[in-house]
Order: C-alpha cells, then structure tokens, then sequence
C-alpha cells in the first residue's frame, strides 16, 4: 500500500492506481479497486507529483501545470529537476531527503522557475510510496504557491515552522507568513530587533528561500568595518586589518555578481563609510565587469539594527537617504519577553539539537525550571536561552533540568521576576504546555487528554478557552495509520 498526504484528505493508495480509504467497510474498499487516483489528484488544488526512485514524474496533476507552466504530457517521463526547478533542487532535493531518510518532510518554502521564466515562492511537503510489500517505490511532492494573504502552515500543537525559524507567536508568524514573498523579491530588506533575537538567522533564510541561493550570502559587522574602498580600487580586497578579519572579500564595490550581503548593525557604520556606501547604491548601472558587480547592478542589501535607525535619520545620526535605499521592506523581531508562548517550543527545540550533537537522552524540562524559565526577563534574547539549556547540559546528561541546572543568575532574576510579574503567568504557561503535550500523547484526543491529566472534560476545556490554545480540527474519535507521516484516518 502506497500512503499519500495531501492538505486536503489523508487516504491509502494502491501502487496500481486505486484508492483505499481505511475508514471505509471492506464492502465499500472493494467497490473503489479500480478507481483511477488521476481524477482524485485533479480535483486537489495544491500541485502534487509523484516520481519513482530514479525521480522519473509518474504524475502531474492539474494544479502542478498551472503552477510551473508545464503541461503533463511534457513533464510525465522526466527527471523531476527539469520541470520542478527549485532551488532545492540538488543537494537540497527534499525528493532525495525523504528516500535517505525514510520518512517525510513537511512545511519547506522554496522557490522554483515555472515555464515562462518567472520566480514562484512555493510551500513544499513530500513522502514516501511504499508498495504491498512496504518497499518504497518512489515519493509525493505536494506544493503550494505562497501568497502574501496566505496562512503560514501551521503544524498540529498551532506552532508556525519554517525550517529552524518556529513560534506560536502572532507577530512572528506573521513575519513567517511573508518571508517567502519577501525572498522571491529583489527588493533591499531592513531587519530591526535587540541582540540575539535571530536576526541573522532571518537574513540567511531570506536568502536561502530566494533565487540568489547558490550564490555567495557575505556577512559583514558594520561595527568597525574598514573603510568602503572607492569605485577606482574595486579589483582589490580590503586592506590592513580588514584583509585579516575577511580574506579573499572583495570590497563592496565588488561582490559577486547575484549575491546578498547582510550588513550587521548598520547603524553603527561609520560616517564615510555611509557616504560611500549611499554612492554605491546610486550610482548608474555600469556593464559587468569579470565576474563582480556593483551594489546597483546584482547584489541584493540585507541590514540589521538593534537601534531605532528611523529616529537616528531623523536626528541626522544616520543619513537619512542610506536609510530610504535600505528601508525597501522591514521586518521588526519582537524580543522574546514580547513572545513568552514560544519559550517551552524553543526549549524542546534546543533539547532536540543538544540531545542530538552530544548523544544525550534529556527528556525536557521540569515544571519548576519551567516555571523560573518563564519569569526570567531574557535580556539576551534566544541566544541568551540556548546559552542556559546548553549550560544545563553540562550537568544534566538525562531526564529532566531541574532548576539546579541552571545558571545561579536565572534562578535569582527569575525568582525577582516571580516578585514583579506575578507567578500566574508562569503558570499559565505550564499549565498550557501541559495541555499541549498531553494531547499529542494521546493523539488529540480531547477527552483521552483529559484523563490523562486526571481532571474532568469540563475543566479541561475551560482550560483551553481561558488559555487561548488553538487546536487542530482534529476529531478525538480519529487515529493515525502512520506514525511515520502523522496520516490522519478514521477509525
């Protein structure tokens, strides 16, 4: 049996073109045996293809021709790189991931060329085909063009991913939602946001989702920078102590032709440097020369800031005109006192990478660190939460952190913090991710899920209301068929 997962409905599909839904009597199953799959997959709207182990197109619905501009009679018997092109094409091919791996991949943004040339932001998923037998065949690409009115797909706790970028938070994922429009653009981007709040990160998924992402991303610290060579000296690299800290770059006069540039801390670039930088962005456009090109003919700008640059260009700190060039689009990072629901999903994300990199077996967190987790102000930001789960693995190699493992300065701050904030929304936030993680242990299964807690069904559910969670519309009566690709069917 072949198991196909699409935004739609999740059924069972037989290797020879048939549909099997488990839901169904066997009375009924027998009756669909020689069913075509084709029109089932036409009437989907997202695109769906499916390829063999050699990445040959088996299929191509309808919605995939609208997509890429390619007709099925051209795509079917093709190697799935020559009509999908994406930029995860390669060593990136989430096709090639999934037969590695044995299991699916979900939720990757991408972008791919369609047959008249122009660039489309699409959300990826795939799986696997098996046969009778349980051998895998082949795999499912569905995919979805991304719009800027689009939802953000959404896993089933309510959590927004994007590859390592995830919250539950509006704001964030808001900023989610648009990212992949914003990096099908050309257009310069302006991230604002305090330290350790990502946003590098966001510069280089920016970059990794736009047509420029086999090309060079050259992160440089305005901070200290040396000074912008003139347009004259574009063929040499930095000088003096700039050659050191960046060997082999050329200056920005010169970058490769279709790279982006991350300018950390703009705002501190220094006066000349400004200037110089505002004449690059207005100069005209001059012929590529080798292999460089000027900031104006090919090189997209991203920046970030810590400060409030608007109010430093109006006091004529920062120039105003700089900030005009680079201000195209701007994304603000909230500071993660402003998106305290995200702090258990990024603690079980840290969990995850740390048990992972040291070949440990930590479970999580207990409700008490959880507890001074939550009252802690974070003036680090993310980077500053990583740095503690990662100080608490130094001492904790299984079971759960307790507050002992943290950091003497988060206890004591998170106690004050009990003092000035109050406990009840440290509460709040255990008690929700309580709620969260016993629904996933019993499959969303509302009435399950409140046993499991030992509270009555009313409570539970006045629970969920007063905390605002946001559940899937997921029946308590349904079951998975697969734990690989979390399939939904009916029982």
């Amino acid at each position: 049996m072949v198991t196909l997962k699409t935004s739609i409905n999740s059924k069972r599909w037989d290797s020879g073109g048939t549909v099997n839904d488990q839901s169904m009597s066997r009375n009924a199953t027998d009756q669909l045996q020689h069913v075509p799959i084709g029109p089932i997959l036409d009437s989907i709207s997202d695109g769906i293809f499916i390829v063999n182990k050699e990445l040959l197109i088996t299929s191509f619905n309808r919605a995939a021709e609208e997509i890429t501009g390619i007709p099925r009679i051209k795509a079917i018997g093709q190697r799935c790189f020559t009509i999908f092109r994406s930029n995860l094409c390669g060593k990136h091919c989430v096709l090639q991931k999934a037969l590695s791996e044995d299991g699916p991949i979900r939720n990757r943004c991408a972008s791919i060329i369609n047959f008249a040339g122009q660039h489309i932001p699409v959300n990826v998923s795939t799986t696997l085909l098996r046969n009778r037998a349980n051998e895998v065949i082949g795999a499912v690409e569905v995919f979805q063009e991304l719009r800027l009115d689009a939802q953000p797909p959404e896993e089933p706790d309510g959590q927004v991913r994007l590859d390592n970028l995830i919250t539950r938070n509006q704001t964030m994922g808001e900023i989610i939602t648009v990212l992949p429009r914003i990096a099908a653009s050309d257009n310069h981007v302006l991230i604002e946001g305090e330290n350790g709040t990502g946003k590098e990160m966001l510069a280089r998924a920016l970059h990794a989702y736009s047509p420029r992402c086999t090309k060079p991303f050259i992160a440089l610290t305005c901070k200290g920078l040396p000074e912008i060579l003139p347009d004259g000296e574009r063929r040499g690299g930095l000088s003096g102590a700039g050659a050191g800290m960046y060997k082999d770059m050329p200056c920005l006069a010169a970058l490769p032709c279709g790279s982006t540039v991350f300018l950390d801390e703009i705002s501190l670039m220094s006066g000349p440097n400004q200037r110089r930088l505002l004449r690059l962005f207005q100069a005209k456009k001059h012929g590529s020369q080798s292999r460089t090109c000027s900031l104006e003919d090919d090189v997209r700008v991203i920046a970030s800031t810590r400060r409030d640059i608007s109010s430093l260009a109006k006091k004529g700190v920062f120039s105003r005109d700089l900030y005009l060039q680079i201000n195209s689009v701007t994304l603000e990072l909230p500071p993660i006192r402003k998106r305290k629901e995200d702090i258990p999903l990024l603690i079980e994300h840290f969990i995850s990478c740390f048990n992972q990199r040291q070949h440990k077996a930590v479970k999580g967190v207990s409700q008490e660190t959880m507890a001074l987790l939550m009252a802690y102000n974070f003036p680090g930001n993310i980077t500053e939460l990583q740095d503690i789960i990662e100080h608490a693995f130094d001492i904790c190699a299984e079971g759960f952190i307790s507050p002992s493992h943290l950091p003497d300065e988060v206890r004591k701050n998170s106690i004050d913090g009990f003092e000035t904030l109050g406990m009840e929304s440290a509460v709040q936030a255990v008690e929700a991710q309580a709620i969260i993680e016993a629904l996933k242990r019993n499959n969303y299964n509302r009435m399950a899920a409140a046993r499991d807690l030992g509270i009555h069904k009313s409570t539970f559910f006045r629970k969920i209301k007063h905390l605002g969670l946001v559940l899937p519309q997921i029946d308590g009566r349904f079951r998975s068929i697969s734990g690989k690709n979390q399939t939904i069917s009916a029982v």
